[in-house]
């Protein structure tokens, strides 16, 4: 029963790549078009050029034989054919049985949907990656925490509680909120803990913020937020909150918190 299941899971693996390799065109990757084409689609040549691997490796690959293939030689693969980020992970799936690794850093914007979602809910709600950035908000965050008046590169939470004074000094209880939400990170990192845009935040931080460097370095932080419990608006009046988590994307790592007037 074992074997049959693997015969069916390397057919499924040779149609999959089949069926994306024949849909591209060489324009669609960036190749010059030379005359007529018997099949359509790119050859396998081009998608091996294309991935930096070995064309025998490739065929081999694409033939589905029992051959091993590194995470690296899949998330070429994945690229080449431009799969997006659900075909990446059935792609792994079928040869590795497992999702690919988690990457933090993903793409810097919501879907309209989500971004409806949020637009339509009356409390203050934002979207984060695995990293922290965040990606999207609604109105009433927006008039909270000011996420449209930082950078892209600042507008990253972790970054906004350890390093903007002017949002510092509106957290009443700025220690514990900070403290914790540096826990949480720390459950987030263990999903991609060789992760470099993870590593590089880290690093980041540590130099920006010493307590953030004292704090990573102990080992007895307690108590996992991803939102601010105790803040004052820009008029001056306190609000403490709770949070609840949704997650948006499972592969990219998105995950929506709402906010609750505690």
């Amino acid at each position: 029963m074992a074997h049959s299941r693997l015969e069916r899971t390397q057919s499924d693996l040779t149609e999959f790549i089949l069926r994306h390799r024949r849909k591209l065109t060489p324009a669609d990757v960036g190749l010059p078009t030379s005359g007529r084409r018997r099949t359509a689609g790119l050859r396998r040549e081009e998608v091996a050029a294309l991935a930096g691997v070995g064309l025998t490796w490739y065929t081999w690959f694409e033939q589905g034989r029992d051959i091993k293939v590194s995470e690296r030689f899949l998330l070429n693969i994945s690229r080449a054919l431009k799969l997006d980020d659900a075909e990446c992970c059935h792609l792994f799936l079928l040869a590795h049985r497992r999702a690919p690794p988690a990457e933090a850093y993903q793409e810097q914007h919501t879907s309209p949907r989500i971004q409806s979602l949020m637009d339509e809910l009356t409390r203050p709600s934002y979207v984060m990656n695995l990293r922290w950035d965040v990606i999207g908000w609604n109105t009433q965050a927006d008039e909270l925490l000011q996420f449209s008046t930082r950078g892209g590169s600042e507008r990253n939470l972790l970054r906004m509680v350890f390093t903007a004074p002017d949002l510092r000094r509106r957290l009443p209880d700025w220690q514990q909120d900070a403290a914790h939400m540096l826990a949480q990170f720390r459950c987030d990192l263990a999903v991609a803990p060789e992760d470099p845009i993870m590593q590089t935040l880290i690093d980041e931080l540590s130099q920006l913020s010493p307590d953030f460097r004292r704090w990573w370095d102990a080992s007895n932080m307690e108590g996992y937020i991803r939102g601010i419990s105790s803040l004052l608006d820009t008029g001056g009046v306190h609000h403490t909150y709770t949070h609840e988590t949704l997650i948006v994307d499972e592969h990219r790592h998105l995950k929506m918190v709402v906010y609750f007037d505690s």
